[in-house]
């Protein structure tokens, strides 16, 4: 078809027209809200690298879910921050740890209403931050697999809804799965951060856990951004070992990893919009360089339109409330 019998912008003049050509849409239910945990009664420490973010004790985290179910948000994932750490992160494998404290609390109160996901690592446990336990300078793969599948174990008596390990080590969701299957909790999906890239946007996650993470990144275990199709083997390797789902981190300058993943393979995608990537957009808007709402909303339809099925992101009230208020 060629100007002047085609003319696209005939479907752009008015507005009920665009909205009918529309076919990405955000929604609450698309969202999942992270939520960091800490020690204590009545605390709620700001975030300073994660503006309008905070680490909250589980008191208020049942404050905070009323709130979320208000706005129609109803999937959360919890991340521990804690006082006491240890060398290998065996210290989350108890059911006293924080997360499965906070998992039964939220669901003795909410039940059903709300669909809590744990973050699997080790790195907020560990004196040195990193992902597991340290053998010859680096993260020794097969022994932090067994904390890692200890550590779901107890998450799964505490009531959690799916586990999500994050820390990239090869077979996890094998040893993830098999601990689960022998204790009767085969219905347990797992969601496991099967993309994960070696990136300089989780600067500002590291202060939210308080991670002890000298500097540096963490090459031998998460994926290199130079590699286009690294990516493949990855989830090939978790969804033969039992994934139920993937996440893909970060997101907003891997939206062609996104495409890519949702063209090849048939299975849910969970897009995580980072701290970084969050920051940025609070920087900008704080000093007036963007309309933050718009912008926003425009990350989100990005990330959608891409491919993902839900979205993990910061600014997941913002966004909800801003919904409300359109009636949407």
């Amino acid at each position: 078809m060629n100007y002047p019998q085609s003319r696209l912008r005939r479907l752009r003049y008015n507005k009920i027209v665009r909205e009918m050509c529309e076919d990405i849409n955000i929604l609450p239910k698309d969202l999942i809200y992270p939520i960091f945990v800490c020690e204590g009664e009545n605390i709620k420490n700001e975030i300073k690298s994660l503006v309008g973010q905070h680490q909250i004790s589980i008191d208020n985290v049942v404050k905070l879910c009323e709130n979320l179910i208000d706005l129609n948000i109803n999937k959360i994932l919890l991340f521990g921050v804690v006082n006491e750490k240890d060398e290998t992160g065996d210290i989350a494998c108890s059911s006293e740890s924080i997360i499965p404290k906070a998992v039964r609390q939220i669901k003795k109160i909410f039940g059903d209403k709300l669909l809590i996901i744990a973050d699997v690592c080790n790195c907020s446990y560990t004196t040195h931050g990193h992902c597991g336990t340290i053998k010859n300078n680096d993260v020794d793969n097969d022994s932090t697999n067994k904390t890692l599948a200890n550590q779901s174990l107890v998450l799964a008596s505490s009531g959690v809804d799916i586990i999500a390990p994050s820390d990239m080590m090869d077979g996890r969701v094998k040893f993830i799965r098999e601990i689960l299957d022998k204790n009767s909790y085969e219905k347990i999906p797992i969601f496991p951060y099967s993309v994960k890239y070696s990136s300089s946007f989780y600067g500002p996650f590291r202060d939210a856990v308080n991670s002890e993470f000298a500097g540096g990144k963490r090459e031998t275990h998460q994926m290199n951004f130079k590699n286009s199709y690294e990516f493949i083997r990855e989830i090939e390797q978790d969804l033969n070992e039992g994934a139920d789902a993937v996440i893909i981190k970060p997101a907003l300058t891997y939206l062609d990893i996104i495409s890519k993943v949702k063209s090849e393979f048939n299975v849910p995608i969970i897009a995580y919009n980072v701290s970084g990537e969050y920051s940025m957009v609070k920087s900008s808007a704080k000093n007036n360089h963007i309309n933050e709402m718009e912008v926003i909303i425009e990350i989100m339809h990005s990330m959608k339109r891409a491919g993902a099925d839900s979205i993990i992101t910061y600014h997941a009230i913002q966004i909800a409330e801003y919904l409300k208020n359109k009636n949407v």
